[in-house]
């Protein structure tokens, strides 16, 4: 890399760290813990610069799975982190059983025994009294699971689309996938000389100040 290839790198660095501790500034109301089915959370979590309070942090659950999670998610927290036996490069797991059951990728641990002691760990720190639910129009969201979202008793909840659906006041539509049969990922960084997540494009710092 050249010396203003690095230049440029740097003043982009030192942008990216402006940014963000202008939105720490704008947090008013941390506290909060919230349960998602992807990285989002803790990548919010970790530009805020705040401590993780929620398990769903490095892993992923499928859409429908968080709908029934979040459905009860006091009763899925008091149940036995179970491994499955499966043909991924990551630990995976369950909770529940039957058709209660609920599958959790740990997409970001080595084993299954380190990402059980972090479930364990982060799951005891949850705020009841702050809790807020992020989804993704991804990892098998249909609409009928847009649906059963939009209609879950959470006040704090918010799905991100990649199109517009104004009969559910839960969405947040994100523009840039429009042409795609779902949502990107938004905790990438978008091209561009500013380093940007295409999550920034939704103001959740506003969001988090006005919880219920």
């Amino acid at each position: 890399m050249d010396l203003m290839s690095r230049l440029k790198e740097e003043l982009k660095r030192r942008e990216h760290r402006a940014y963000l501790d202008r939105k720490r500034a704008r947090l008013k109301c941390p506290g909060f813990s919230i349960i998602c089915s992807n990285c989002i959370g803790g990548v919010m979590y970790h530009d805020l610069g705040l401590e993780f309070l929620s398990p769903t942090v490095n892993l992923t659950i499928s859409m429908p799975d968080l709908v029934k999670m979040a459905g009860d998610l006091r009763w899925y927290m008091d149940q036995p982190l179970v491994e499955l036996d499966l043909d991924e490069p990551w630990p995976a797991a369950r909770l529940g059983e039957g058709d209660s059951a609920v599958q959790i990728n740990f997409l970001h641990y080595d084993t299954f025994q380190d990402a059980l002691e972090k479930w364990e760990e982060r799951k005891r720190k949850i705020n009841y009294d702050r809790l807020v639910l992020m989804g993704m129009d991804r990892n098998c969201c249909d609409y009928e699971t847009l649906r059963r979202f939009d209609r879950l008793p959470w006040p704090n909840k918010l799905v991100f689309t990649h199109v517009p659906y104004p009969e559910f006041s839960s969405a947040c539509y994100v523009k840039g996938f429009e042409d795609q049969p779902e949502l990107g990922t938004l905790t990438n960084f978008k091209p561009g000389f500013l380093r940007r997540r295409y999550l920034d494009a939704f103001d959740y710092v506003s969001f988090l100040n006005h919880l219920r």
